[in-house]
């Protein structure tokens, strides 16, 4: 498989660069590969890159886009941080991605046992993560059930899931409130912005479709 160039590019939309995703994450759950060589994609690409889509996925070392949608060198444009929210970097870094270098597809992709997401249901203090949880304590608020307190706890892998997943939600509604260039882009039709969430267990992506 050959890195994207400016003509194939061209003729991603923002559906065909979810089918690829999809198509992806199957050949990594069935242990394949789609045939490319790497160091070749290094030469394609020495001079410009054309990817098609840019993935906000979590810093968790399970978690790699790129593997898990079975991606080479130049396809994906990956954007990662614990807890994957966005901030006016991650912002602009997307704005750059989908408005200047060409990409139709934007996944915020969130993934179960998230020690990010575990930490912000425990309300965890220590250094810098303290202000890094509580960009993520808006989805722990926003999940009413369980209401008992002592179930509302990284211990419970269930609610750990289901925040995650409303971490997701609210990081998509935060980019359509705060980047309008972005938000155009997807009313137009020249993007897609969609959440996705990554099963540990399993190897799985399923999107929110």
């Amino acid at each position: 498989m050959k890195a994207h160039t400016r003509e194939t590019q061209a003729t991603m939309t923002p559906q065909k660069s979810l089918q690829y995703l999809k198509e992806g994450n199957q050949r990594f759950q069935n242990n394949l590969k789609a045939n490319r060589n790497l160091l070749e994609q290094v030469n394609d690409t020495s001079d410009g890159q054309f990817p098609f889509a840019t993935i906000l996925s979590c810093i968790d070392s399970r978690v790699s886009a790129e593997l898990v949608f079975d991606q080479g060198l130049g396809d994906v444009f990956s954007v990662r941080i614990a807890g994957n929210f966005v901030n006016e970097d991650i912002l602009g870094s997307m704005e750059f991605a989908s408005k200047l270098a060409g990409t139709k597809l934007i996944v915020v992709l969130g993934h179960t046992s998230c020690g990010a997401i575990k930490g912000a249901c425990d309300d965890a203090k220590m250094g810098n993560l303290t202000k890094l949880i509580e960009k993520i304590r808006p989805a722990v608020n926003a999940v009413s059930e369980p209401k008992d307190a002592s179930l509302r706890n990284s211990e419970n892998l269930d609610f750990v899931d289901t925040v995650a997943k409303k971490n997701v939600e609210l990081t998509i509604a935060r980019i359509h409130a705060e980047s309008p260039i972005l938000t155009e882009m997807e009313q137009s039709g020249e993007i897609m912005i969609i959440g996705a969430m990554y099963d540990i267990n399993t190897g799985e992506v399923t999107f929110f479709e």
